[in-house]
C-alpha cells in the first residue's frame, strides 16, 4: 500500500515561486490522493488541503491527524534555509515519533551564499536538519553540488527544476473588469517593459527603473514599466525610492498566476531582474507568452538575453536593441523546448516522490531530446 504523500508549503496568495509552483503541482495532482498542508492562502472547498498558522504552532494538530508514515514533501523555509528554533526542534522530534518520511524540496537559490553567513547556533540547527531529512529534491545543479560538496550530503537528491505547464482548466481564465481598467491605461504606452518580483533591493526593481529612465531620456520613447509585486516581502522605503517622480510605472500586486498568461503578451520585453534566482519560473512563462526575457546571468538563462545584477549600463543597452528591433530573438523554438521539459519535470516529481497517479500524467517524456537545440543568444 502506497504512503499517503503530503505537499507541506504556502499557497498564494501572496504569490512568491514556492507558493505558484505548489499551487500548480496540486492543480495537475487534483485527480490523485495527495494532500497539501497549507501555510497561507485563501480557504478553499477541498477537503484534502488544510490550512494552519504555522507560527501558533498549527502544524502539531496536522501532523497529529495526518502525519503518522507518511511520506512529507517540505516546500518550507523553517525547517533546513533559515533553521528556526523553535519549529525545526517540534518537526524533529515529531518526526521520531510519528515515522513519517521527509523529502526536502529546496528551491532557495541564496542559500549557498547566506549559509556563509550563518551564526553557530544556525549551523548547528542546520546540520541536524541535514541528518534527519531522508531525501532532497532540489530545482538546479547548483544547489546538488553545494549540498555534496560543502554540506556533505549523503542521501538521494533528485534535480527537478521548477517550471511546469499551466493546468488545462486555467487556460481560459478572464481578467477582472478591474485589471483590464488598468492594462488598458498602461498599454498607451510607445512601448512596454514588464519585471515580476517584490520591493526588496534583491529584486532589482530599481535597476530596471533607472534602465529605463536611463532610455526615455535618450531616445524620447514613452516606455511604460509594469511591477507585478508578489508582496511576499517589502521595503517600504526602497518603494517609495523606485516609484518617486516615475509616473510611467505601473504596479499590480498579488496577481494569481493565471492572470500572469494574460498579462505578460500586452508587453514588448520582460525583465528579471532578481539577484539569487534558483530557477526563475516567470522567465519561462514570458518566452511562452511570446515576449523578450533579459534577466540576470543566474538560474535558468537558456534562450535569453543576460546581464550582471546591478550592471544598469548593460541592461539599458540590451532594453534598447529589443525595444528598437535591433535583436530578434527565437522565441518559439525555445518555447517548445521549455514546454517538453516541464511535463518531464511533472513527471519526474511524480516518481520521485512516488505518487499513484494516472498514466498521462506519469510517463511524460522530452520528445525534443533528438531535435537541434536553439542557439543562445549573446549578452553584449
Amino acid at each position: 500500500m502506497s504512503k499517503r504523500v503530503i505537499l507541506f508549503g504556502p499557497l498564494p496568495p501572496p504569490y512568491g515561486g514556492v507558493s505558484v509552483l505548489l499551487s500548480t503541482l496540486f492543480s495537475h495532482l487534483k485527480h490523485t490522493s495527495v494532500y497539501v498542508w497549507a501555510l497561507f492562502g485563501e480557504s478553499s472547498a477541498d477537503k484534502r488541503i488544510t490550512r494552519f498558522n504555522h507560527r501558533r504552532l498549527g502544524i502539531l494538530k496536522v501532523l497529529g491527524k495526518q502525519g503518522y508514515k507518511s511520506r512529507i514533501v517540505d516546500f518550507t523555509h523553517f525547517h533546513l534555509e533559515y533553521p528556526n528554533p523553535i519549529l525545526l526542534p517540534i518537526w524533529l522530534t515529531a518526526k521520531s515519533l510519528l515515522r513519517f518520511e521527509w523529502v526536502k524540496h529546496v528551491c532557495d537559490g541564496s542559500l549557498p551564499e547566506r549559509y556563509s553567513n550563518f551564526s553557530a547556533g544556525q549551523k548547528r540547527r542546520f546540520y541536524k536538519a541535514i541528518a534527519a531529512i531522508d531525501e532532497f529534491i532540489v530545482v538546479n545543479e547548483t544547489l546538488r553540488e553545494w549540498l555534496l560538496q560543502e554540506a556533505h550530503v549523503n542521501q538521494q537528491i533528485t534535480v527537478i527544476p521548477s517550471v511546469l505547464n499551466i493546468p488545462d482548466e486555467l487556460q481560459t481564465t478572464v481578467l477582472p473588469d478591474d485589471l483590464e481598467t488598468v492594462l488598458r491605461e498602461f498599454g498607451k504606452h510607445q512601448k512596454r517593459v514588464c519585471s515580476i518580483g517584490t520591493f526588496i533591493s534583491d529584486y532589482g526593481f530599481e535597476h530596471v527603473a533607472l534602465a529605463i529612465e536611463k532610455l526615455r531620456k535618450e531616445t524620447g520613447d514613452d516606455i511604460g514599466l509594469l511591477l507585478l509585486d508578489g508582496t511576499f516581502a517589502t521595503d517600504q522605503n526602497y518603494r517609495n525610492q523606485v516609484l518617486a517622480s516615475r509616473d510611467w510605472i505601473t504596479v499590480l500586486t498579488n496577481i494569481p498566476n493565471p492572470h500572469i498568461y494574460k498579462i505578460l503578451p500586452r508587453c514588448d520585453l520582460f525583465v528579471r531582474a532578481f539577484s539569487a534566482e534558483s530557477y526563475g519560473i516567470s522567465r519561462v512563462e514570458a518566452i511562452w507568452c511570446g515576449v523578450p526575457v533579459i534577466a540576470v546571468n543566474v538560474g535558468e538563462t537558456r534562450g535569453m538575453l543576460t546581464y550582471n545584477f546591478g550592471d544598469v549600463e548593460t541592461l539599458s543597452q540590451l532594453m534598447s536593441n529589443v525595444l528598437s528591433g535591433q535583436l530578434n530573438l527565437n522565441l518559439q523554438e525555445w518555447s517548445d523546448l521549455y514546454r517538453a521539459e516541464a511535463d518531464a519535470n511533472l513527471s519526474s516529481f511524480i516518481h520521485t516522490v512516488r505518487i499513484d497517479c494516472p498514466a498521462n500524467l506519469a510517463n511524460k517524456k522530452i520528445e525534443t531530446q533528438n531535435s537541434e537545440i536553439p542557439t543562445t543568444p549573446e549578452t553584449i
